[in-house]
This record gives structure tokens, sequence and C-alpha cells, in this order.
């Protein structure tokens, strides 16, 4: 358990007690990661205000644009990185814990209890929606100028978003048991996913993660894909790349040694892989 909280992002609220905020994010440059593999059991919503970003939800991968909002579900591996050098969005996490009733009424039992027991899933991409794209922006507004009532204002367009949602935009609906075997799935892959980033550097053979996590080869592979939306030796990869995009824009490491500190024994395959992902080479991020 300690593993799986450990790729589980804290999400500490300003006010526990109004378990909402918002954050500005600007990314200047091309193919940088945005935010790594994480996942958290609030609701996540990232609207592109410029620029463009490839946001991963589980196995599912957007191609977003200014206009465009994702929803990730609560328990819900994601990953980013930008496609553009004038990326700008803004990314909301609220808890729907929020917008709980006092007494058991249909609203409450009906879908905000299934959306917080993770159970009604809503689709991760809206696509230029402008009654949704209000809804965001007029929260994003109330939480940055706090007038009189902002809280009340809040919880009002929440309600309407996620109705929007709801009439518009569900992915699916579990049983309990189709959600315990969701859970379960997660916390037997917790640890895989941290070893991953941890030992990226290291000669990682599906057999041993797939050791780790209890599974034969097979069973592994699969849910592995499921889950991350990669192979196995794509999520590497990626993950590789990623750690080598920071360096070598942040470190003086020439581009031989970017290659061999993120596991790439073969600095020419490094080259063409780099290239191929980020659509740069990696000397033009080092200038050598």
């Amino acid at each position: 358990m300690e593993k799986f909280e450990s790729l589980r992002e804290p999400m500490d609220m300003p006010d526990p007690h109004f378990p909402i905020k918002v954050h500005r994010s600007t990314f200047d440059e091309q193919g940088v990661v945005i935010f790594p593999h994480h996942f958290h059991e609030h609701l996540e919503f990232l609207y592109i205000v410029t620029g463009k970003a490839s946001i991963e939800c589980g196995s599912t991968t957007i191609t977003a644009s200014a206009g465009d909002l994702i929803v990730v579900n609560s328990n819900e591996l994601h990953y980013g990185t930008s496609l553009s050098p004038d990326l700008y969005y803004y990314a909301l996490i609220a808890d729907i814990s929020l917008l709980h009733s006092q007494s058991v009424d249909a609203a409450e039992t009906k879908f905000i209890t299934p959306i917080t027991q993770n159970r009604l899933l809503l689709q991760n991409y809206i696509g230029n929606d402008s009654k949704v794209s209000s809804c965001m922006l007029a929260i994003v507004n109330e939480l940055e100028r706090r007038e009189f009532g902002f809280e009340l204002a809040i919880k009002s367009e929440l309600y309407r978003l996620l109705t929007l949602l709801l009439r518009g935009h569900v992915a699916t609906v579990l049983t309990q048991d189709e959600y315990a075997e969701r859970i379960k799935n997660i916390e037997r892959f917790a640890p895989v996913f941290q070893h991953i980033e941890q030992h990226y550097k290291e000669e990682l053979s599906v057999d041993r993660l797939a050791g780790m996590a209890n599974l034969s080869r097979y069973h592994f592979s699969r849910l592995f894909k499921e889950l991350s939306g990669h192979t196995v030796t794509e999520y590497i990869t990626t993950t590789r790349l990623g750690k080598a995009d920071y360096l070598l824009r942040h470190s003086p490491l020439t581009v031989s040694e970017v290659a061999a500190a993120t596991g790439f024994n073969d600095i020419y395959y490094f080259s063409r892989t780099f290239k191929k992902h980020k659509k740069v080479s990696p000397s033009s991020l080092r200038g050598n």
C-alpha cells in the first residue's frame, strides 16, 4: 500500500472546508513533460487556453487544443506533454464531496455518490463545447476574484458543469464488482509504475515487472496496456525520453552522457528514438 500511495499525487487544498482549487500552467517549449504519470482521487478538469498538448488518460491519448476540456476521472492514471511553444491551460481540481447533500435525495443517489465512488466515469475529451467552457471559465473567475458569495457561485457552476457532462459525456457506469476490480488493478500496478519511475536507467524486463504484480507475462502485458495505453516497452521508452528531455534542457551533460544516464546504451538509437517522439533532435536542445 505504501508504494501504491507513492504514485498518488498529494492533493492539499487551500481551504479543506471548500475543497476546490485551480492552477494556471504555461509552457514555452514543445515536447516537454507537463506532468508525469500519476493519479489522485479528485476529479481534474484541464482547460486549454492556448496551444496544444497531448494528454493520456488511462488508455486514451488525446490531442487537445485551445477551447478543449479534458476530464480526468478519479484514480485515473494520466500524463501530459506539450505540443506547442505557447501552451497555457487551467487545471481545476475538485473534491466532488463538496456537492454532497445533507439529506439523501435523487441528485445524491443517482449522480454525486456514483461519481465520488468512481463508478460513474466521464468521457475524457470534451471538444470546444461553448456551454462547458463557460462553466469552467466562470469557476476559474470566481476562484480567483473571491468576491462575496463566491462559494455559492462556484457550487452552482460546478453543479451545472456536471449536469452538462452527465447529459452528453458519460463514458460508462461501473457495477460495484467492476469498480472493485478497477481499484484492485490500480493497487496491483502502482508498484510497477513506481519501479519504472525510480529505475528507468536499468534493464527492465517484462518478466521481472510481471513478477512484481504476481501475474503471468501475458496477463500482465494485457492489463498494463489497458491501464496505461502503452505496451511495457513503449511506457519505459516514454519515461526515459521524458527524463532525457529534462536533462538536455537543464543540465550541462553531453548528448552521449544524457543517453547513458537515461538507460540508452546506443547513442544512435537514442538519437533516432528521441527525434521520432519529440520531433526535434537531442543535439538541437543541447547545441552540440
